[in-house]
């Protein structure tokens, strides 16, 4: 990266730096939004996946040994980038994103993008230098006003906290229905396990699923509790068994089961890809911040470049 400013070094990351990587953007997402929006167990569960290798798929600029800018190559093209505000018209986020470019047109990806809260420095760099729009995204809280009735599961099933032989089902129904809208390449099961089971602070009580009489399961939900807040990572149900209330049953046994754990505040994320954020409003929750997923198309680099 021969174009960043003069006095920076680069080299790729490791587990290790998860915690200042962290930081990082932590400190990027709070100018836009007024929190952190991210924790150290939520890249380690990332990084952690047997796909992913630190050590060519991130970068870190360093103004000596203080970390000022990252990006992760996720696959499929995905990108993640942080810079610190400080030192935000510097030219470092057009050499990481540059960085990002190059890594996809590498792996093959004919575009790549990432997620970023709506308006801002990084939406407007973005968006200046010819990232379209792809998708709109939302993060929404249930007031605590608004408690779901937990106890509202349709006759002939059942919710309960997932047993190890669950894994499998799990893993199926949640990448199934997530790949009815998402042109990403499906997770294995490994993947999949090493962001959810596997990551720091796991409770089984977490993962929670939905079973008809015979004991298949037909539905799952993925949380997190950390400071307080009780997030619903992903809820999933089989396109079979839809539109029988399952999904809210899930979700109403979640929010719960987090609350009793000392949850204070219960959220989820959502995008227009889905068309579900009019059935969470309809159920008493509301956006608290909203993001964009921009990319830019790639040229392919002519042969001998």
């Amino acid at each position: 990266m021969d174009d960043l400013p003069a006095g920076l070094t680069t080299r790729p990351l490791s587990l290790a730096d998860a915690p200042e990587v962290a930081a990082l953007i932590g400190a990027e997402k709070a100018a836009a939004l007024g929190y952190p929006e991210i924790t150290t167990a939520d890249l380690v569960a990332d990084w952690q996946r047997p796909s992913f290798d630190p050590a060519t798929g991130t970068v870190g600029v360093f103004e000596e040994r203080r970390l000022v800018g990252y990006a992760a190559y996720t696959g499929s093209g995905n990108c993640d980038v942080a810079v610190d505000p400080g030192r935000h018209g510097q030219g470092i986020g057009t050499a990481l994103a540059r960085w990002c470019q190059e890594r996809a047109r590498a792996d093959g990806a004919v575009r790549v993008g990432m997620q970023v809260p709506q308006g801002s420095a990084a939406d407007r760099f973005m968006e200046r230098h010819g990232y379209r729009l792809r998708w709109t995204a939302w993060d929404l809280e249930l007031p605590a006003s608004a408690q779901l009735d937990a106890a509202s599961v349709p006759a002939g099933f059942h919710v309960r906290e997932a047993a190890p032989d669950d894994y499998d089902d799990v893993w199926q129904v949640m990448e199934d229905a997530f790949l009815e809208w998402s042109d990403r390449a499906r997770a294995s099961r490994e993947d999949f396990l090493a962001r959810t089971v596997q990551r720091p602070g796991f409770e089984p009580s977490h993962l929670r699923v939905i079973a008809d009489a015979e004991g298949t399961v037909v539905g799952a939900a993925y949380a997190i509790l950390e400071e307080g807040t009780g997030n619903v990572e992903r809820l999933a149900v089989r396109a079979t068994h839809r539109r029988r209330g399952l999904a809210r049953a899930l979700l109403a046994d979640t929010f719960a089961t987090l609350r009793e754990q000392g949850a204070a505040r219960s959220t989820l994320a959502t995008d227009s890809r889905t068309g579900a954020l009019p059935v969470y409003e309809h159920l008493g929750m509301r956006i608290v911040s909203t993001w964009v997923n921009r990319a830019i198309e790639l040229s392919p680099v002519p042969p001998g470049i």
